[in-house]
């Protein structure tokens, strides 16, 4: 998708800052306010999606108020003084649109997808919540019942939910990433609408935002609406952040959950880096290569080896994530087979991972893997979402998003020993922290609902 066009520049002299083109075509320039706003054309369809990224998460929140990035999500949607409560999404919906939001632990985000020529509707209204919202005592206390059973429907009735919740409890000692995103229940019970009148307060200005763009579109009249709608909104003055430390780990850790369940779980994971210079680290590549070779295509080592072969498991598998804020995490997880002992799966696991260390990966079977790695990635980049996404999370994770295509090219350069090496250095017991779900008899006529992999706004 690399385009062979190049934007005129010198039209733009009222911006700011520069506009300035990367290789890839995608352009950015920065408001006058401080807002980043970022274009990526793409023109197979006359769609585009518009994202604005705010970087702040569950991590920039204080003991107490776990929850209120979550919170004040729901509450982006109950109304400024020109668009009253539900209104914002009903003019996205009459225009053919759809819209969203999802809070994580690093961002929250909204985004819409409509028709190219509806976009001017969507900056606008993103533009008026930005600066206008109405937080009213009466919506807030009903939006906050809906997030408490939003809670209780996907965490405290999900084993698997709460499982992952004393998981994170856990595996950090001190940095704010162990708190979950929806928050916990004692201080969404406590919380006011003043804490998200102060949240908004705090984190929604125009220097703490991106706004991506991406599909049939100019840039060029992207900045302009973007100036017109965004860059009258003044700028604030942001609290300085520090960066939440995290102990390095200093030995095994484990947390038991009893609670109603078919199976019993056990997810583990260990402490490792994230990606900080795209350019330079090569340890985050490695990392994503192991869990490919463990996961991730019916012939990788876990599933081959423990549910096919040894059939101690119905489900099993790996993951890393190198993009974050604060410190990452290598996973793993499975559903011992019935009658199978917890022990015995964790045990076939560790297996795997000293093969590895042992013997490493041979070139066939990487060469497998990065193919299976690299398309995953490309296929994902036909979406216009997926590749807002891509640059709004690298963007809030303080990384430059222009590197990502370097990412691919990082990843192809992997070897075999530097796999063996980061699964030597990282998968150990001291970095260990292994979680289990004992489970207890299930209420006759109790379901439990699907686990879910963020928080997202639920209307």
């Amino acid at each position: 998708m690399k385009a062979a066009w190049v934007l005129a520049i010198a039209a733009l002299g009222w911006l700011s800052a520069p506009a300035r083109a990367a290789s890839d075509d995608v352009v950015e320039t920065l408001l006058g306010n401080g807002m980043k706003v970022v274009v990526k054309p793409d023109h197979r369809a006359p769609v585009v999606v518009s994202q604005v990224w705010y970087r702040a998460g569950s991590m920039d929140e204080s003991y107490g108020t776990t929850g209120v990035a979550h919170v004040l999500e729901h509450m982006m949607f109950k109304g400024t003084k020109e668009v009253p409560s539900g209104e914002f999404s009903k003019r996205i919906a009459a225009v053919g649109g759809r819209e969203n939001a999802f809070t994580s632990r690093d961002h929250t985000a909204y985004f819409q997808t409509l028709r190219k020529e509806e976009l001017p509707l969507a900056l606008k209204l993103e533009a008026d919540r930005m600066a206008n919202l109405v937080l009213s005592p009466e919506e807030f206390a009903k939006e906050i019942n809906v997030v408490m059973e939003e809670r209780r429907l996907r965490t405290e009735d999900n084993p698997q939910s709460l499982l992952y919740e004393k998981l994170m409890s856990v595996a950090y000692k001190s940095h704010p990433y162990r708190h979950p995103v929806i928050g916990w229940m004692d201080d969404l019970k406590q919380m006011t609408v003043d804490d998200a009148r102060r949240w908004y307060q705090t984190w929604y200005a125009p220097n703490n935002a991106t706004l991506v763009v991406v599909g049939d579109v100019d840039a060029k009249t992207v900045f302009s609406l973007a100036e017109k709608y965004f860059g009258v909104i003044p700028a604030r003055d942001l609290p300085t952040r520090k960066q939440p430390g995290e102990p390095e780990p200093d030995g095994f850790k484990s947390v038991v959950l009893k609670a109603p369940a078919k199976l019993p779980e056990v997810s583990l994971v260990w402490a490792t880096p994230r990606l900080e210079k795209p350019t330079e680290d090569w340890q985050p590549y490695a990392l994503e290569m192991l869990a490919g070779v463990l996961d991730g295509h019916g012939s990788a080592r876990l599933p081959q080896a423990l549910v096919k072969e040894q059939q101690i498991a119905v489900d099993v598998g790996a993951g890393y994530d190198p993009v974050s804020r604060g410190p990452a995490l290598f996973m793993a997880a499975a559903t011992p087979s019935e009658g199978v002992a917890v022990d015995a799966v964790v045990a076939g696991i560790k297996a795997e991972l000293e093969r590895i260390k042992k013997d490493g990966v041979d070139e066939a079977e990487l060469r497998r893997v990065k193919a299976q790695v690299l398309s995953a990635q490309v296929y994902q980049r036909d979406s216009l979402f997926y590749q807002g996404m891509l640059i709004g999370e690298w963007a809030t994770a303080g990384l430059d998003y222009r590197a990502r295509d370097q990412r691919l090219e990082k990843l192809k350069q992997v070897t075999s020993a530097q796999v063996q090496a980061v699964a030597k250095q990282y998968l150990t017991d001291d970095r260990l922290t292994l979680a289990r779900l004992d489970p207890l008899p299930i209420e006759p006529g109790k379901h439990f609902a699907k686990p879910m992999g963020g928080m997202s706004h639920v209307r």
